[in-house]
């Protein structure tokens, strides 16, 4: 159903922090790990916006019923705390992984689902989750400063513009296909996308981070096609227990000229049946 962000304001007061409408349907709301200091690699020290984001989602569907899902990093030291608020209050877990290489702290990427009549039953047990770990509370943010990065190089490469927070600079691709979670049609860019992100580290250089989505036959070709580009495998798994068509995702990294890398990445893009979007 299409929503208005009034009708999420119930929702984010339980959650505690505002949350964004996307493409009308979708209330996403974004939980920073601001407080981790994460190095990749020994040397390499990530920010949260490139691979220590957290977020859940909301759906409305005409049944009257509500729909959330949601990708939380947590530390090792939470996991287990975590897990067990979510699976007391009727939070689904679906996967469970890691997006970066020989990181310090080591830090899980919990994959979570709800589904139900009352949004706010599913917002207080997100929240149950989310008290257990040490996400600090939301702070204000001013407009972007521009990202120290050739974008039009990037876009060029890609064949898609991005945008950046600030921060790093992402291209987000979703699938062309309907995708269904279950008997739920999910709205078209919710958790059925490939993401790209670039973290600049100077001298147009970047980290890359970020996942592909994929079905089952673009797989191998795509796995291919990131280690012809000298891009490193992290993972390779489900989000999802009960979507349809089956998606599978890759996670990746790799560091030097983010163009290059921008051109490493066009033959897994094209490799898989997905459009740019801008949300």
């Amino acid at each position: 159903m299409t929503t208005t962000l009034s009708h999420w304001a119930a929702v984010a007061k339980v959650l505690g922090r505002s949350g964004s409408l996307l493409r009308g349907t979708t209330y996403h709301t974004p939980y920073p790990r601001d407080d981790l200091h994460v190095v990749v690699e020994g040397n390499i020290v990530i920010t949260p916006e490139l691979a220590l984001g957290a977020h859940v989602a909301f759906v409305r569907y005409a049944d009257g019923t509500t729909m959330c899902m949601g990708d939380v990093a947590v530390t090792e030291k939470e996991l287990q705390r975590v897990v067990d608020a979510w699976q007391a209050n009727g939070i689904a877990l679906t996967a469970l992984h890691k997006h970066l290489p020989a990181q310090r702290p080591d830090v899980w990427w919990v994959h979570v689902h709800g589904h139900g009549q009352d949004e706010l039953a599913l917002a207080r047990a997100l929240r149950a989750g989310f008290d257990r770990t040490g996400i600090p509370p939301a702070t204000p943010s001013g407009p972007p400063s521009p990202v120290a990065l050739d974008i039009a190089g990037i876009e060029a490469a890609l064949g898609a513009k991005g945008s950046s927070d600030g921060v790093v600079y992402k291209v987000v691709f979703a699938r062309r296909e309907t995708i269904h979670d279950g008997h739920l049609v999910l709205p078209s860019g919710l958790g059925a996308t490939s993401a790209f992100i670039f973290q600049p580290l100077g001298k147009g250089r970047a980290a890359l981070s970020g996942d592909c989505v994929m079905l089952a036959e673009e797989v191998q070709n795509v796995l291919g096609a990131l280690r012809r580009g000298g891009i490193q495998l992290v993972e390779l798994h489900n989000h999802h227990l009960t979507d349809s068509p089956r998606l599978f995702f890759t996670h990746f990294w790799a560091v030097g000229d983010a163009v290059e890398l921008a051109k490493a990445l066009r033959p897994a893009v094209d490799a898989t049946n997905v459009v740019p979007t801008t949300s």
